[in-house]
């Protein structure tokens, strides 16, 4: 299983700086911000200097007032501007994630179905949960704690050489440490983190895998066998964030060292800076504070390191899904037209073929139903036709026109998987169109049959269905996805096994449906049900990816061929 593509640093920073751009003016107000805040904490420590020195000098206590003034201004101009800095930091993240959700959800909605199977669902899930999950946290709370400790850090540093340049240099004295840990942690633990993605992407595949074939794991007996797998790949995951913890606690000892070093520095050479007459007691205090200071913002960003590796590798793997590319939708529009595939052949691995040499055509307003034993190519062939998956030769086009240049629209699938979006029944149809009118809908589930038990919900259209909402069965929601088509009126549509989930019960009413939805329509049906396939224009056998006859119900059953032997076998049923 070949996973999505994670973007390269270089691609992940081009990203975030073109967003950057985009948002100038919010971006220069949050720098504001946090730069008024940064010298507003820097302000009393400076102040302090003044004050010793004063005090040693013998002033009178009058004059300390102003100092007290000064820090008192500080004070309240600095909890202001923080308070700012952490709401427009956090509102700027929090656009910039959504923007980034929005084009990994769009990009993922517009990928060909073989390029999620091969990447696995599971890990396009852990990229929009987890990572998505990773960065809003970093974007709450430790990108605004980082700014904030940077700009008082960097403003620390001036105000260290504003003193006096040689009590500056002795600060620096403990840099070279700083650098060496860092030189140590970032190329052990980089890897770390993306192995830790990579395995949260993996645990992720293993339980919806297991969810969504919970009955056939169940028929086998083979739960233990998925909590296995399941246990091992959390474990992984485990065991690698337990490794990348017991790295920063090994970068956090040498981050201590290096404090202890710079402030012993500090204090030895202010001590003969003070005795040899260039520097007050009160520059060095002041000095040795501002620097003891660095230890708050160095020690923010250290220990929300965890968070922020975690968030740039989360970014890393969102921006990456954005590299991939989308073949533009198409622009042309057709209204009556058919539906061609010619010489068509497709293989999922590229190595097994699936469909070889098929040629179909179905004229415009004509019905065709596609049959054939399991596996042999009907979705396959139900897929390209809708221009979902492209074939490896051969073409797939309506009206003359390849469909993957058609406007969204000219070409409609419905399979049986169809789905309930959570909300009130009439939006679920208007997704189809969202400006349809009331009277349309109700038009489009009239059409379908679905109107009379649509109207006799608790609030009517109103009702809300789907998760959490009033529950429908398998062929109301397939009534509803016939509703759609029909208020979205393609020029052509394609049933693939449409009415499979109905049940015996509800199969006549559903395919009474389906022969509404697509009554004057160019359609090809999938027919998991044969009596769907006799009311057809015309029927098209498919075995082994291969078209191996066709002709209308009557001439089928009359030439005694495949098709005859699946028609009686369908009526021995009943």
């Amino acid at each position: 299983m070949t996973g999505l593509p994670v973007a390269t640093p270089r691609q992940t920073g081009r990203w975030l700086l073109t967003e950057l751009r985009s948002r100038r003016l919010e971006l220069a107000v949050t720098g504001a911000a946090g730069l008024i805040a940064a010298t507003a904490s820097v302000v009393p420590v400076t102040a302090l200097g003044k004050l010793v020195d004063l005090v040693r000098d013998g002033a009178a206590p009058s004059s300390l007032v102003p100092i007290a003034a000064v820090v008192g201004v500080a004070a309240v101009i600095g909890g202001i501007a923080t308070g700012a800095t952490t709401t427009l930091v956090s509102r700027l993240g929090e656009r910039i994630l959504a923007a980034l959700r929005e084009q990994t959800v769009g990009v993922a909605l517009r990928l060909p179905a073989t390029v999620l199977d091969r990447a696995g669902r599971g890990d396009l899930l852990s990229r929009v949960g987890a990572d998505v999950a990773a960065i809003g946290a970093a974007a709450a709370e430790v990108l605004p704690t980082v700014i904030s400790a940077t700009l008082l850090g960097a403003l620390s540093v001036t105000a260290m050489f504003g003193l006096d340049w040689r009590l500056g240099l002795a600060g620096l004295a403990s840099l070279p440490l700083y650098l060496v840990a860092l030189r140590w942690y970032l190329p052990r633990s980089a890897p770390v983190y993306a192995r830790e993605r990579t395995a949260v992407a993996d645990r992720s595949q293993l339980l919806m895998e297991s969810l969504q074939g919970v009955r056939t794991v169940h028929a086998y007996r083979l739960e233990q066998r998925h909590l296995t797998g399941i246990d091992a790949a959390s474990a992984h995951a485990r065991d690698l964030s337990i490794g990348v913890f017991t790295l920063f606690t090994r970068f956090v000892g040498r981050i201590n060292r290096a404090e202890l070093v710079g402030l012993g520095t500090i204090l030895v050479a202010g001590f003969w800076f003070v005795r040899s007459g260039w520097v007050t007691v009160g520059e060095t205090a002041a000095t040795a504070v501002l620097f003891h200071r660095l230890f708050n913002p160095i020690g923010m960003i250290l220990f929300t390191f965890d968070e922020i590796q975690e968030a740039g590798t989360g970014l890393a793997r969102l921006v990456g899904v954005g590299t991939l590319k989308i073949v533009p939708a198409g622009t042309v529009r057709l209204d009556r037209t058919d539906l061609t595939l010619t010489n068509v052949g497709f293989a999922y691995d590229e190595r097994v073929p699936v469909l070889q040499d098929v040629n179909l055509r179905v004229a415009p307003g004509e019905r065709v139903a596609l049959v054939g034993s399991t596996g042999a190519g009907k979705t396959t062939v139900a897929s390209i036709a809708a221009g979902i998956l492209r074939p490896r030769c051969g073409t797939a086009s309506a009206g003359g026109i390849p469909v993957d240049e058609l406007a969204p629209g000219v070409v409609a699938i419905i399979s049986q998987e169809t789905h309930v979006f959570a909300g009130p029944l009439i939006e679920d149809v208007r997704l189809a169109r969202p400006q349809a009118s009331a009277e349309l809908v109700r038009e489009a589930l009239e059409t379908v049959g679905a109107l009379e038990w649509a109207r006799a919900l608790p609030d009517g259209l109103d009702t809300l269905v789907g998760e959490g909402g009033h529950p429908l069965t398998a062929a109301q929601g397939q009534q509803l996805a016939l509703a759609r088509l029909v208020l979205l009126d393609p020029a052509v549509a394609i049933l693939d096994e449409a009415t499979a989930e109905a049940g015996s019960a509800g199969a006549r009413t559903l395919e009474e449906s389906a022969l509404a939805a697509t009554k004057g329509r160019t359609t090809l049906l999938v027919a998991h049900r044969l009596t769907q396939a006799a009311s057809a224009d015309r029927i098209v056998v498919l075995e082994h990816g291969a078209v191996l006859e066709e002709g209308t119900h009557d001439e089928l059953v009359a030439a005694g061929g495949r098709y005859a032997e699946l028609w009686r076998a369908w009526q021995s049923r009943f």
